[in-house]
């Protein structure tokens, strides 16, 4: 007897169905195997023997779901402790200002006459030869314009002094901030941050993403929009 050893039972291997399969499936699997196995060199032709490249494959077949149970196991163990380590690294955000993509500042005054503006930043692509800022209010009009020259690649931030263009204190609100960025006459991609304070953490969603409350203004964000810490 030199047919290949229980097809039935090998066919869910070469399927693709090792990866699906319990514990318990496996190892019916696995005892499946044995018994056919033993079964087979027990009624085995004395002058035709299973060859040795074909038990070497068979075993190879039954240890390879082995491996890809064992595999799978090893995964969830280290997604979990991804998960928990993300948990417990924007935990420690709490409290915190962070720079994530967005392009409000905000202007208010002090019962002394101080005034008081959000940081905002911006994240270039790569370096850029001129890198402009321009503060617009809710209207559309154009409050101040600033060259900030030459800014290497990466994130920077930076605090607007609430200073119309004609040196006077803007109006408490809202504004937008536009970033212009350019090389050899040519833009260079970059994307505008505005700052907000994380007043809580979501739990692992199903997919194991943690969020971050940032309040009603600017809602919820993946830990990975996070591009600076203040």
């Amino acid at each position: 007897m030199t047919s290949p050893i229980g097809s039935n039972v090998l066919s869910s291997v070469n399927a693709g169905g090792a990866p699906g399969m319990d514990s318990r499936q496996s190892d019916e699997l696995r005892n499946n195997f044995m018994t056919l196995l033993i079964t087979q060199l027990q009624n085995q032709d004395p002058l035709n023997p299973l060859e040795n490249n074909e038990l070497t494959s068979q075993l190879a077949q039954i240890n390879t779901v082995s491996g890809i149970e064992q595999l799978n196991k090893t995964m969830e163990g280290i997604t979990s402790q991804i998960t928990a380590g993300q948990t417990m690294q924007a935990a420690g955000l709490i409290g915190q200002g962070v720079l994530v993509p967005g392009d409000r500042v905000l202007l208010d005054r002090d019962a002394e006459g101080n005034v008081h503006t959000t940081p905002f930043g911006f994240d270039l692509a790569r370096s850029a030869e001129s890198v402009k800022v321009t503060i617009v209010g809710g209207d559309g009009q154009v409050i101040n314009r600033y060259d900030l020259g030459a800014i290497g690649a990466g994130v920077d931030s930076f605090t607007w002094d609430g200073r119309t263009s004609q040196g006077e204190i803007a109006v408490p609100g809202a504004y937008r901030v536009r970033i212009e960025a350019s090389s050899n006459d040519k833009p260079v991609a970059v994307e505008a941050l505005n700052y907000a304070v994380v007043g809580g953490v979501t739990p692992p969603d199903d997919k194991g993403g943690v969020r971050l409350d940032l309040g009603a203004v600017y809602g919820q964000v993946g830990l990975d929009q996070v591009r600076q810490i203040l």
